[in-house]
């Protein structure tokens, strides 16, 4: 079924009562006005009977032998100034004396509604049908010089004539009519276009449409989202901000004070322009914001304000750079055996199957005994399948990797995760393998042991070493001592950031051509998980 569009609605509904309200209203004082003209010439046809009654010269003229002769002129000269359809003048029989018509004069009045003037002395309106048709009367006696009642006047307008003026009145007042049905016209038409204008021209049903669409994507992204009017009045949240600004119940039309850190939002509503990703600190969590502001016709009406914990960014930043990670290390260990394999390759093609079997004699042992050490001394998976990546890394870059023999270590707990082991280990052995990247014969050390409270591991290198200078911000994000065109210095700002998460500690040693770092992460979980061996 096709829709009736708002504007169509705005003006049926907006027609249909001013035309019901005029059509009323002129009905009504078409009535009102009808019955006010007919009371109005009945007292104005009394009043001037009472007038004619007391007349001297209209009693004294009952005296004469021919009473109409004295009395017709001076009703005719009363008519015509009046503007009365008809006086008429009586004896107490009902003989006329006095008539619009001569030709009436003499004979008896016509309408039977004189009894009450002629035998009871009463003045009154009436309403008959004589002798020119229905008419509005005023009666009144007349009395001679003793108080006798002798006759009769009767001034009276046509009924028909009344309606003719009502019928003008009611013509000026459908013209009024006429005009308010225009102005209701343009009106609802103005109506109309405002609405439809506040409302960008959507109909009603599209509307709630968007209202359920903007709903279900409110709630289904993962971002916090908040919206505030240019009061600091929340219009709306979602849940996933409720749930990290740790909020109950509804929040509309709250005041975002004290739920939400609101000077940013101020200064947005203030000066108009957007903050991308800023960081800030709320009750103990760092949360990253963006704050966009919305513009209608008088300028900023509100802001909308998406967040997330820092946390969550960060674990899918590392997350990406792990993956990066072993991708990297695999590369490296599929290069450094493919070059392996094409010396063999070239030493058994020109027959020297001695120095190729003492090669594959020589990376045998010692891939043996590194496996010996990985696979059965290093218990955890995700331990070992960094090591295994870094062991191919540093073949490839020709970098001595030694994993100490007295090393061991069980599965690691739970609550560590791997990609927080993968930035503390791999972090640290790739910085080594950087610190002795100039070295004549450079020597990267690994040691391992969960023997006690605490895993430590135990990276060291025979690089240059650590200056002081360096050592104050070794940890610091951004700092490197390498010079590069691709951004450098988040390896240790992000192992010390995951020792940190797990309650652990890095101590660094350094000195001339030896510096070690050693890393102790807690077995224990903050909150009472023990790990069990």
């Amino acid at each position: 079924m096709r829709r009736v569009s708002l504007q169509t609605k705005i003006h049926g509904l907006v027609l249909t009562l001013s035309l019901f309200l005029i059509i009323l209203l002129t009905s009504y004082f078409t009535y009102m006005e009808g019955k006010q003209m007919a009371e109005d010439r009945g007292l104005i046809a009394l009043e001037i009977s009472k007038v004619i009654s007391f007349m001297p010269s209209i009693i004294e003229a009952f005296e004469l032998e021919n009473p109409s002769e004295e009395i017709q002129p001076i009703i005719e000269k009363i008519k015509n100034e009046t503007g009365a359809e008809f006086i008429v003048v009586g004896n107490k029989d009902g003989i006329r004396y006095s008539h619009p018509l001569p030709s009436e004069i003499g004979k008896r009045m016509i309408g039977g509604d004189n009894e009450r003037a002629i035998q009871n002395g009463e003045y009154y309106i009436s309403e008959a049908r004589g002798s020119l048709g229905l008419s509005m009367r005023g009666k009144s006696p007349i009395f001679d010089k003793q108080g006798n009642i002798i006759g009769v006047v009767s001034v009276g307008y046509l009924v028909e004539d009344v309606k003719e003026q009502i019928v003008r009145n009611v013509s000026k007042e459908l013209f009024v009519s006429f005009l308010a049905l225009v102005i209701s016209i343009i009106g609802s038409y103005l109506l109309a276009r405002s609405i439809r204008k506040d409302t960008m021209g959507l109909e009603p049903y599209e509307i709630v449409n968007l209202y359920k669409e903007k709903n279900a994507v409110l709630h289904s992204v993962k971002e916090g989202i908040l919206s505030v009017d240019k009061n600091g009045m929340i219009n709306s949240m979602n849940k996933p901000a409720k749930k990290l600004l740790n909020v109950k119940g509804t929040v509309r039309r709250l005041k975002v004070d004290g739920l939400f850190p609101s000077s940013q939002l101020y200064d947005v509503l203030k000066s108009g322009e957007p903050q991308i990703d800023r960081e800030m600190t709320w009750k103990h969590q760092t949360i990253i914001v963006s704050i966009t502001p919305i513009f209608d016709d008088d300028g900023v009406s509100g802001v909308v304000a998406s967040f997330r914990d820092k946390t969550e960014i960060e674990q899918m930043v590392n997350t990406i750079s792990e993956v990066k990670m072993y991708s990297e290390d695999l590369r490296a260990q599929t290069h450094e055996y493919t070059n392996k394999l094409y010396v063999l390759s070239g030493l058994i093609q020109l027959g020297e199957y001695d120095e190729a079997i003492n090669m594959i004699q020589s990376e045998s042992s010692e891939l043996q005994f590194l496996n010996q050490i990985v696979f059965e001394q290093i218990k955890d998976t995700k331990v070992q399948a960094i090591l295994l990546g870094k062991l191919g890394k540093a073949s490839e870059k020709k970098v001595r990797f030694e994993i100490d023999s007295q090393s061991y270590i069980d599965k690691l707990p739970d609550h560590i995760k791997l990609f927080q082991i993968t930035l503390v280990l791999g972090n640290l052995i790739d910085n080594a393998f950087e610190a002795v990247y100039d070295i004549e014969e450079p020597i990267v050390k690994l040691f391992a042991t969960d023997i006690g409270e605490d895993i430590i591991f135990e990276v060291s290198d025979n690089g240059k070493g650590i200056t002081e200078e360096e050592m104050v911000v070794l940890f610091e994000r951004g700092f490197t001592s390498k010079t590069s065109e691709k951004p450098r210095g988040y390896g240790l700002y992000n192992a010390d950031s995951a020792v940190k998460e797990l309650g652990g500690i890095i101590e660094v040693h350094s000195e001339a051509e030896n510096t070690v770092f050693t890393v102790y992460l807690p077995k224990e979980k903050r909150g009472g998980e023990v790990w069990g061996k």
